[in-house]
């Protein structure tokens, strides 16, 4: 069959979305699917992956204030998709691309939409008041699920929106990791050794420097780690436009800003050459950056108000309350445990959430 994936805010630093996507798609193509992806983009492009996925992009402006992102006209995507004549669609976004399961019941088309954020939570990031982000999550979610065949959530934190409001359309597909590009073998001791300049341990934060990430937790975590004596240095991998604030916030303490770093290659030796990695935000469905380090051996330290929690547990890392002390008493935790048992825990636990794992869910749930 024809699979469509549609998303916006996809683009060459997008992170966990761009993961997924491109892995969905090539484990559709292997096991005998045709597969275009269609996203937004600078210029009109038409090219094909080397996983033998079709990628087409539309133009598209920039929204201002995050770091180059772009969305799509829906009505240019509806014109596009009446061309590619999908069998199934499947979106992967519940904001400014709702109105593409209406489309597709109108025109026959079996759909998809995986839920990669909680709108209640976007809401209460956003300031409004809980009750309040709460109702209007609500109805915007039974519009959604209405609109939809199926509606997909990686995780029971990301799903609670959607069981609250008693939607009988929603499954469960956790995404995967890449465990032959991830893994404790591209530990690399010399770039540990100059990265780590001296300390005793190296700390890695990984990921968009957007504040719903909440990477200031990780910087005041090594202000709490340098206040009580530990020799520790973070080393943050990522961009985004709360960068110059973090630095700013960073000043005096040992911390390391490496930008963007666009080889996946590089990232994956820096997440194996960590001692332990930080995932903060509390608002995460997935986290495909803290299973990157479990994948590499590198125990994580979690919110416990994210889906992290299902993820991380104990002896491959911690999910702990949103305060600076309580993430360095979990870092230093875990370093005094032993090191081959903590990255060996850690592996296991990512080994858990392969790719052809999801692969095969999401082909289960889609209708025929």
């Amino acid at each position: 069959m024809h699979i469509v994936q549609l998303a916006n805010f996809y683009g060459p630093r997008s992170g966990g979305l761009r993961t997924a996507l491109h892995h969905l798609g090539a484990g559709y193509v292997a096991s005998g699917h045709q597969v275009t992806l269609v996203v937004p983009g600078a210029a009109y492009a038409d090219e094909w992956l080397p996983t033998g996925v079709r990628r087409i992009c539309l133009p598209a402006l920039k929204f201002p204030g995050t770091s180059g992102y772009r969305a799509v006209d829906p009505f240019r995507v509806q014109a596009l998709l009446r061309e590619l004549r999908p069998d199934r669609l499947e979106v992967s976004d519940r904001l400014t691309l709702r109105g593409m399961g209406a489309w597709a019941r109108r025109h026959g088309v079996p759909s998809v939409v995986i839920s990669h954020e909680r709108l209640d939570r976007l809401l209460e990031h956003i300031l409004v008041p809980k009750p309040l982000a709460r109702r209007l999550a609500d109805f915007a979610n039974r519009r959604m699920a209405d609109s939809y065949d199926k509606v997909v959530c990686t995780t029971l934190f990301a799903r609670e929106e959607f069981d609250r409001i008693g939607a009988p359309n929603v499954q469960q597909v956790p995404l995967g990791v890449d465990l032959a590009a991830f893994a404790p073998n591209n530990r690399d001791t010399a770039w540990r050794a100059e990265l780590a300049g001296g300390a005793d341990a190296l700390i890695v934060h990984c990921g968009r420097l957007s504040s719903e990430k909440h990477v200031e937790q990780s910087v005041d975590t090594i202000a709490e780690l340098t206040e009580s004596g530990d020799r520790v240095r973070l080393v943050i991998a990522g961009d985004g436009p709360r960068r110059q604030a973090l630095e700013k916030r960073a000043r005096g303490l040992p911390i390391t800003f490496l930008g963007f770093v666009d080889n996946r290659t590089d990232v994956a030796r820096l997440l194996a050459s960590a001692d332990v990695s930080l995932a903060p935000g509390p608002h995460e469905t997935f986290g495909l950056a803290a299973l990157e380090a479990l994948a590499s051996g590198t125990p994580v330290v979690v919110s416990e108000r994210s889906a992290l929690r299902e993820i991380v547990h104990p002896g491959c890392g911690a999910a702990v309350p949103d305060l600076p002390v309580a993430f360095a008493s979990a870092v230093t935790g875990l370093l005094e445990s032993p090191e081959e048992m903590r990255r060996a825990a850690a592996r296991a636990r990512a080994e858990e959430f392969a790719w052809p794992e999801s692969v095969r869910g999401m082909l289960s749930v889609m209708p025929y």
